[in-house]
């Protein structure tokens, strides 16, 4: 393949940007049960909150995506990191649903320019899939990390120590992309003509794809609890999650790259996932419940995995990778929202149910992209 080459540390500032970029794929079970036993926010309120974190790169990533070529990339992802560590770091001051959705809002702003200048030179690189890959096998190393450590730390020292845990992640991010980030070159490919329908097609199957992880993962404690399943149980499948996510997505999608077609993974991805969601809703045995809650993520970090060098492949300008932060968290912006007021409600029974509807549309998507 054609492309950028970052070396050892460019590559590295890549991976570690995107690990905090994307800290809400592993941290969010934890993020909204903080909110929730620690802050005493109800689970709409909880998942409101965190919504707005995501909403905010949504907003960011739309706005520079188009404009990646004409951005200083090194520049504004160390700005943004740093604004959104800055941000975390505040939150751990507050305690009000005002202050906290304000704080949030202005951290996934931060967050959301910072992830596209990262996803978009990722997406120049000579293999993204691979880098892809990469990435996500160091978030399944940092999945092991943060949800082992933050349920204790959560008890030892309370709710803001989660903010500074997330602050010092994001201040991590902004000292290597300081240090170490490579802009890429700008070639004549780099034009701003107009994305072509499989590219729309398949930016709109992952945003509904990632709707339905976040739906779905962001109870995943709250749900275990509520069956009654015992509290070390459920924090065990928490930390088994993030050593699958480190040993098996990633790794197997970096295998399979030229033995798969990505066209074809992307549409059998959300059916796995629509099957495994109800089973995560819906069992009562612990059993059962267990391990299909700990490969729940896999199945988007896998499936993900494709779809990205999918897109790397369809639009050789980078704007459309660039915008990975959108497509991503639009889903996810709306799934804890969704997720808390279903739960809420009607039951988190009906999660389930809502999974294999969003599943299919996610399915229409990528097969309509495939034919486009």
């Amino acid at each position: 393949m054609t492309g950028q080459k970052y070396g050892v540390g460019g590559t590295a500032a890549l991976v570690v940007a995107h690990c905090a970029g994307m800290l809400d794929l592993i941290a969010l079970p934890v993020w909204v049960g903080a909110l929730v036993e620690r802050f005493g926010f109800s689970p709409q309120q909880a998942g409101g909150i965190v919504t707005l974190f995501l909403l905010g790169a949504v907003a960011a990533s739309l706005f520079v995506a188009p404009r990646l070529n004409r951005i200083n990339q090194k520049l504004a992802a160390t700005f943004g990191y740093g604004a959104a560590a800055l941000s975390f770091f505040a939150a751990s001051t507050q305690s009000g649903f005002v202050e906290l959705a304000a704080l949030h809002l202005l951290a996934g702003l931060s967050v959301g320019t910072g992830l596209s200048m990262v996803h978009g030179a990722m997406g120049k690189s000579a293999n993204p899939h691979r880098l892809f890959a990469l990435a996500g096998i160091a978030i399944g190393l940092l999945g092991i990390i943060l949800l082992g450590a933050l349920p204790q730390l959560l008890i030892a020292f309370g709710g803001p120590v989660l903010f500074q845990v997330f602050g010092l992640v994001m201040a991590v991010a902004c000292l290597v992309c300081a240090a170490l980030f490579v802009n890429p070159l700008r070639g004549e490919e780099h034009a701003s003509a107009p994305l072509g329908r499989a590219v729309w097609f398949t930016v709109f199957g992952i945003s509904v794809m990632t709707f339905n992880q976040a739906m779905v993962f962001s109870f995943v404690e709250v749900i275990g609890k509520l069956r009654g399943f015992p509290a070390e149980g459920v924090l065990g499948v928490l930390i088994a999650l993030g050593v699958v996510n480190f040993v098996v997505p990633s790794p197997l999608a970096a295998l399979l790259q030229k033995r798969v077609a990505a066209e074809r993974v992307v549409q059998i991805g959300p059916a796995v996932q629509a099957v495994f969601a109800v089973i995560v809703t819906s069992a009562t045995i612990f059993t059962l419940w267990a391990p299909v809650a700990a490969f729940f993520v896999a199945i988007q970090i896998f499936t993900h995995t494709f779809a990205f060098g999918l897109l790397a492949r369809l639009d050789p300008t980078g704007r459309a990778v660039a915008a990975t932060p959108a497509m991503l968290m639009i889903g996810a912006a709306l799934g804890p929202i969704v997720g808390g007021a279903l739960g809420q409600n009607l039951g988190f029974g009906a999660l389930g149910a809502a999974a294999v509807v969003v599943a299919l549309v996610s399915i229409v998507f990528f097969t309509k992209a495939r034919s486009a």
